[in-house]
């Protein structure tokens, strides 16, 4: 790779604008669900799953139903997404009300942490 594509594809990483918000792993036997908020959705839901897989999850319920009923039985979906335009501010305080919006308007979630 030569160093002008090297050096466009470290702007382009450092200008990103990732998705931030609110996501959900839901056990469809069970129809417990699973809230927590992320700066970056993708490689959230990456990390949990892979948290998931490995047995290394932190959520000792999340686990125990993962390992009872599988993977096909749980979906993942993004609850609410989070507009802003300064990626370099910290939306933590935006993405937690986020949340607790969330979690007021379903009764089966709980916090992924606790």
């Amino acid at each position: 790779m030569d160093m002008k594509r090297k050096r466009e594809l470290l702007e382009a990483w450092e200008n990103r604008h990732p998705e931030m918000g609110v996501i959900s792993f839901r056990c469809s036997v069970t129809d417990e669900m699973f809230l927590t908020t992320a700066t970056d959705i993708p490689a959230k839901f990456n990390r949990i799953h892979f948290q998931l897989s490995a047995r290394n999850c932190p959520n000792k319920r999340l686990q125990e139903l993962w390992e009872q009923y599988g993977e096909d039985a749980f979906e993942l979906q993004v609850m609410k997404r989070l507009e802003y335009d300064d990626p370099e501010e910290d939306h933590k305080d935006e993405l937690e009300t986020l949340c607790e919006l969330c979690l007021l308007e379903n009764p089966n979630a709980r916090r992924f942490w606790k």
